[in-house]
């Protein structure tokens, strides 16, 4: 139960189910309401295996290509940076497309990107996730080891179901908040997104910025060599 409560502190914040369901309203604003209730499925469901995956893969995959998660968090940050920032600039401006416009997206095709990642599960909850699955390796025994994962998974699942319960009710924000309380929402929703951006890209060169200046001599040693 502590590793489920602490999968919820950690990746729920970061996901942030409603904020994110009013980008996910502006992105879809266009779609009908059984077209946005199916995409709410399918990102609740990729959002899962993202998770997963990434608790159950990520270090390996890390390994493989020698990637170090502070250069996934510096990627990933301006990924959701860049994002929150167009999505702050174009605001409602989404609404005056034709409507045609609406019959010919690939509604599908956005499932994955960018509606899941990386507005929903990006850098940050994979960042977190591959913490925990390096944590997993700790364990004492394989039935330690078992049940701490099954509680990881657990609470993605939890946070898959709040993912699709806010995304698939997105539009009844939308009638409680008004037209111009959506778009105040909107934005402040990617303002926040762009923030959070900008935190883990500075997490991540914070790590690098730390890991060089480690590296780099010491004036004591420099001292003791030009001896």
């Amino acid at each position: 139960m502590e590793i489920f409560l602490l999968v919820l502190a950690a990746v729920f914040p970061i996901v942030n189910p409603p904020g994110s369901a009013l980008v996910f309203l502006s992105l879809t604003r266009r779609a009908s309401a059984d077209t946005r209730r199916f995409l709410a499925r399918r990102v609740a469901l990729n959002a899962f295996f993202v998770m997963a995956g990434s608790l159950l893969l990520g270090t390996f995959v890390l390994n493989l290509y020698g990637i170090s998660v502070p250069i996934i968090r510096v990627a990933g940050g301006i990924v959701v940076a860049v994002a929150g920032w167009r999505l702050l600039n174009q605001g409602s401006h989404k609404e005056e497309e034709a409507p045609d416009t609406a019959d010919s997206t690939d509604w599908k095709g956005m499932a994955f990107y960018p509606l899941t990642l990386p507005l929903t599960t990006g850098p940050g909850t994979i960042a977190v996730m591959i913490s925990l699955g390096f944590s997993r390796a700790a364990s004492t025994s394989w039935m330690d080891e078992f049940w701490h994962v099954a509680m990881i998974l657990l609470g993605a699942v939890a946070i898959a179901a709040s993912i699709y319960i806010c995304f698939a009710n997105a539009d009844r924000a939308e009638k409680v908040l008004g037209h111009t309380g959506t778009d105040i929402a909107i934005r402040l929703s990617a303002f926040i997104l762009f923030c959070i951006g900008v935190q883990i890209f500075w997490a991540g060169a914070s790590e690098l910025i730390l890991g060089l200046v480690g590296q780099m001599p010491q004036p004591a040693t420099l001292r003791r060599a030009g001896a």
